[in-house]
């Protein structure tokens, strides 16, 4: 894999695959915070601690308060609430990490709704490749994924392509938009909604011994979630994006679910059947189709 490949310089691709090494390998890092935090409390408190203490050093991006609201309500208790909640007991790291990408045609999708435009053939391809692998997936009942599960990560992939459209929106207020700043903003608004249903599902009592049963390596995982996924992840991540093409950049997220598979085997002992590589190998072969054939066809029709 050459620099050259993918359009970027040697030292921006290794940024782009340690971006993707950290969010790959946070699918395990929230699996053992999960098993002291219960999973609404862990969004909180990975959203409390994005939100301060940067809000006091960063601006607040110029945007209407109803994006940061819309923005932060969605990925917030949307798309990690869901997630999280997924990943206590009803699908592993591993599958977690590859159905949640699935957000890429749910984000096409919508896009298409708002644009009036119709998907094209490549696209059919690509959803349909994906869809066999989630059906892979759905018809395997050996604790791996649940419908339950299968269900709550669609629903939190879905929660993430409506926050997509709503930072497209706000880079249309801003174009010079601090991508980081926004989401440490947008955190103020997910807060609220996460600390209720909290509240409400989990109880003050179970998210009290929760949080007191937390040892070093629990709060070390919180910690990440903010400061490695949140400061670095998406500082970087915006970075690149403001100096190359979004098509040499975006594919680069097509190693997510590859770090997070092997992270999970790795490190958790997650079993890999040859019915759940049948299934990695579907959904990537739709996300890679989805993404890649435009670059392609571009480039071989100069």
């Amino acid at each position: 894999m050459s620099a050259r490949s993918h359009g970027l310089p040697a030292l921006h691709l290794l940024l782009a695959i340690a971006i993707m090494a950290v969010w790959g390998t946070n699918f395990v890092v929230i699996k053992l915070a999960l098993a002291h935090l219960p999973p609404l409390t862990l969004a909180l408190l990975r959203f409390v601690f994005v939100f301060f203490p940067l809000a006091l050093v960063l601006p607040r991006p110029k945007v209407p308060w109803r994006n940061l609201a819309a923005y932060g309500v969605l990925i917030g208790a949307g798309q990690f609430g869901l997630l999280f909640t997924a990943m206590r007991g009803d699908i592993t790291p591993g599958l977690a990490s590859l159905v949640v990408q699935v957000q890429v045609f749910f984000t096409i999708g919508l896009s298409m709704r708002l644009t009036g435009e119709r998907m094209a053939a490549y696209q059919i391809a690509a959803l349909l490749l994906a869809t066999a692998g989630l059906a892979v997936i759905l018809t395997h009942t050996d604790g791996s994924a649940t419908p339950l599960g299968l269900a709550l990560v669609l629903a939190a992939a879905l929660s993430w392509s409506g926050g997509n459209m709503v930072a497209r929106a706000a880079g249309q207020h801003d174009p010079k938009l601090n991508m980081l700043a926004y989401v440490v903003w947008s955190g103020l608004f997910a807060v609220p909604p996460l600390l209720g249903f909290a509240l409400l599902l989990e109880g003050p009592q179970a998210m009290a011994r929760g949080i007191a049963a937390a040892d070093g390596g629990t709060w070390a995982a919180v910690a990440w979630q903010s400061v490695g996924n949140t400061m670095f992840g998406y500082a970087a991540w915006g970075w690149l994006l403001g100096r190359h093409p979004a098509a040499q950049v975006a594919p680069m997220a097509l190693m997510v679910p590859v770090f997070g598979l092997g992270a999970s085997a790795l490190l958790l002992g997650e079993p890999l059947q040859t019915w759940k590589l049948a299934a990695f190998a579907l959904v990537m072969a739709g996300l890679a189709l989805g993404m890649l054939w435009p670059r392609f066809i571009r480039r071989t029709t100069r």
